[in-house]
């Protein structure tokens, strides 16, 4: 096939319903290619990944026991209602961590950059039609089709099957908040066992005992989710299964800070080891949370040289390759919502996004994270109203998606597939758009 006959093919695969309400993307004829080396990289670091979210949970409780910094529990807890708060301690739930884990990962000139964590990511269902279809289109022009994407034609559904074992049924229940999301969750359960996985609304959901339910919500929308106390209260009695568990740590873009304050650092030597701890510092860019308390006049936060959190004001534009962002447990804490870029801002915009993160504090706590500027890449896709092959200058952002599968110490995770966002090179902020490609990837050569 010629690059506008694959782009087609890709096309026409589409669900008639869509895979995201009002949404659309370009067509790329091809998947993104991965060098080997980086690919076997990215299989290998959902155990990194696995084992810092284990220490967090280990983290969170020891603070609460008193056998680590009080301040931990406290920074995580801040802004959140008591109710949420007790199921996040409570006995049933409190070894349970999210069972997907998805980086946002950007290719920079020194490697990649992991920006933060979702726990609750989109993108399942985009994800395996994509590996679908484009190993469909492998097995159209004759090649393998297995080895056409990274985690073959069925990793996503496998993987997010596996999560709920032997349960007789397994409902997705998809908020108003993320209802962009459900055309992509109902076009996946319609891809594996009838009747037994489906998608339910939040006002109507039947609870049985031993059935499995996929969180497909964020715990600041509990208000416009009238099942999730029952669900919880079930959870934690063990009557179901229910993941991610509503635990608002997980949800937090402040851990990155607490993987970089010092204070901390023999626990986390302690709990990754010697190596998963360097990994995750050679990868994670630097973060620190907003805390608007005054430091003494002597003292400066590390890695900055800023005694005061307003002196972010005046750093010069060259300066502000930072970015600021909400922490978790917000309306706008997710997407590209919240996130202010300081090196693409006048100076009175700039100056305006810190007097709002520090005004938030301690409700809605933001933090500071330097921002590694990816790579350029040459990419292209396909113009349909021209029917022409268009290249484009772009920039990166990929998702692996990482699915924890089995219990306790026996828990491994499996890359089901990795999303890739081309973007063109002038969007400083990745994320998807109408004017990027999204499409799966591939191993490439070295």
């Amino acid at each position: 096939m010629t690059d506008i006959e694959r782009a087609r093919f890709v096309r026409d695969a589409l669900p008639s319903g869509g895979l995201f309400a009002d949404q659309h993307w370009r067509i790329s004829p091809q998947p993104f290619e991965l060098e080997p080396r980086f690919a076997a990289e990215l299989e290998s670091l959902g155990r990194v990944l696995l084992q810092f979210y284990r220490a967090v949970n280990l983290l969170y409780r020891k603070s609460l026991e008193g056998k680590a910094p009080g301040w931990v529990a406290t920074l995580l807890d801040q802004g959140k209602p008591e109710s949420l708060i007790a199921w996040q301690r409570d006995a049933g739930i409190k070894a349970e961590i999210p069972r997907v884990i998805r980086p946002d990962i950007l290719l920079t000139e020194a490697g990649f950059a992991i920006s933060e964590l979702d726990s609750v990511p989109g993108g399942i269902g985009l994800t395996q039609w994509l590996n679908q279809t484009y190993s469909a289109l492998a097995g159209a022009e004759g090649h393998s089709v297995e080895s056409a994407v990274i985690g073959g034609p069925s990793g996503m559904k496998d993987g997010f099957a596996s999560l709920f074992g032997q349960a007789p049924r397994v409902r997705i229940i998809v908020s108003d908040e993320s209802r962009s999301y459900r055309p992509e969750m109902e076009w996946l359960c319609g891809q594996m066992a009838a009747g037994r996985i489906g998608v339910t609304d939040p006002n109507e959901v039947d609870i049985q005992p031993g059935d499995a339910f996929y969180r497909f919500f964020e715990l600041f929308d509990l208000g416009n989710v009238p099942v999730a106390a029952s669900l919880f209260e079930r959870a934690a009695a063990r009557e179901i299964f229910l993941t991610p568990p509503p635990k608002p740590i997980f949800e937090e873009k402040l851990l990155f800070a607490l993987l970089w304050n010092r204070n901390l650092k023999p626990f986390w030597r302690q709990e990754l080891g010697e190596g998963f701890l360097n990994r995750l510092l050679r990868v994670v860019p630097q973060t620190w949370v907003v805390d608007p308390a005054p430091l003494p006049p002597h003292a400066a936060y590390p890695g900055l040289d800023l005694t005061d959190w307003t002196q972010l004001k005046l750093l010069s534009q060259r300066e502000r390759d930072l970015i600021l962002k909400i922490s978790g447990f917000s309306e706008q804490a997710w997407g590209a919502r919240g996130v202010s870029l300081g090196s693409d801002m006048s100076t009175a915009d700039w100056s305006a996004a810190v007097d709002e993160a520090l005004g938030r504090w301690p409700r809605s706590p933001y933090v500071l994270q330097r921002f590694h500027k990816p790579r350029q890449v040459t990419s292209n896709y396909v113009d349909f109203t021209a029917n022409a092959l268009v290249p484009m200058a772009a920039r990166v952002r990929l998702c692996p998606y990482y699915f924890v599968v089995g219990d306790g110490d026996a828990a491994r995770t499996r890359l089901g597939g990795v999303l890739a966002t081309v973007c063109p090179a002038d969007k400083k902020i990745l994320h998807g758009m109408k004017d990027a490609a999204l499409v799966p990837c591939r191993l490439g050569s070295e």
